[in-house]
């Protein structure tokens, strides 16, 4: 397959395939420049040259979880050393916390806790609504949706309308890792299905209900799998235009048992990372927002994702114990003035945002 003709044709309208987007995906050497340039221009030209980001807070509720994934490092059993479980005043503490920082956005993190049922996400859901009316909420993925309506017998659909009636804004699009079963089966037996994922999304689309989609990569998938991936999250938006935007999340593996098994490398590199957005970007035609998980790759690779399709730099996040306790370091949170130097070093200006990406009036801060 000839590079420079599949990104010809691309610049000429062609939607790539799934075997184009794998074979760009296992590029080496000096051929990434011309596919992360095409990607640049083609951001440009769908999102323009403002870098957004929001400012949000995330909050961890628990990392007792069912699931303890092997590329993950946060989860624990109840009763572990190290276990914790937020009640009611410390999730309003937290909140508190989070208001004084003026978030438009909270993002609620944690385990999928064994015990929790229907009426335990209302509850959390209740008090952190009332303890910041007019603040976004996003939380809960499809794994969470899926162990809800389990816990309580009811199906996914009353979930997400009982999640949304106590005061969700959007769901998140976490659990989807790779959307390849075989892989699956290997890094998070425990979790939602590719079927079972994309169903639950979509159910929340058609409840107008939007999702983020995220893509976890540099475990022990192949090209294949990760273009697979990015096909059903393009034929989902082709059907409800749901997905705020893409968030590539790369494999953080320090502290792993994926890792110290010997079942995943030492995670995704540098390549990799920026052809995994620039490929995005260049497949996903229906999708205007990538984002760049900062806090997975650095402060500077980060950087260059940015001149390689993504628009948007994530949120400020504050705390990010997922990431942390897989083993990324200062992952916690980026300051807006530094967001302002990485973005005015490239020639782009800053501008902040709300969740859905509509645009805060005055500097950012």
């Amino acid at each position: 397959m000839d590079i420079r003709t599949v990104l010809r044709d691309g610049e000429g309208g062609h939607r790539l395939s799934e075997e184009e987007a794998a074979a760009l995906l296992k590029v080496r050497g000096r051929g990434i420049f011309p596919i992360l340039s095409a990607a640049d221009a083609l951001r440009e030209e769908r999102a323009g040259p403002v870098v957004t980001y929001v400012r949000n807070q995330n909050i961890h509720l628990t990392n007792i979880c069912k699931n303890l994934c092997g590329f993950c490092g946060f989860g624990r059993n109840e009763g572990d050393e190290g276990a914790f479980c937020d009640d009611t005043e410390m999730i309003k503490k937290k909140v508190a916390l989070a208001r004084s920082r003026n978030v438009t956005e909270i993002c609620l993190l944690s385990g999928v806790h064994p015990r929790f049922t229907m009426e335990t996400y209302e509850e959390i859901i209740g008090t952190v609504h009332q303890a910041a009316p007019g603040v976004h909420l996003h939380a809960f993925s499809p794994d969470e949706v899926m162990h809800a309506a389990r816990q309580s017998g009811i199906t996914t659909r009353e979930v997400l309308e009982r999640m949304r009636s106590a005061g969700l804004s959007s769901l998140q699009g976490t659990a989807a890792e790779i959307l390849a079963d075989p892989v699956r089966s290997v890094i998070c037996p425990k979790k939602v299905s590719t079927a079972e994922w994309v169903g639950i999304i979509r159910e929340a689309h058609l409840l107008r209900i939007p999702t983020t989609a995220t893509i976890m990569y540099g475990t022990c998938e192949t090209e294949e799998n990760r273009a697979r991936h990015l096909a059903l999250l393009r034929e989902i938006q082709e059907d409800t235009g749901g997905f705020t935007e893409l968030v590539p999340l790369s494999y953080v593996y320090q502290n792993t048992r994926l890792y110290r098994n010997g079942i995943a490398g030492p995670g995704a590199s540098g390549r990799e990372d920026l052809l995994l957005t620039a490929v995005a970007r260049l497949f996903l035609y229906n999708f205007r927002n990538i984002q760049v998980s900062w806090g997975k790759l650095g402060v500077k690779l980060g950087q260059l994702a940015l001149l390689a399709g993504a628009n948007d730099l994530a949120g400020t996040m504050f705390s990010d114990d997922v990431s942390n306790d897989a083993g990324a370091a200062g992952a916690d949170y980026l300051d807006p003035a530094m967001m302002e130097i990485m973005v005015r070093d490239i020639g782009r200006p800053l501008r902040q945002r709300r969740t859905d990406y509509s645009l805060v009036e005055g500097k950012p801060g």
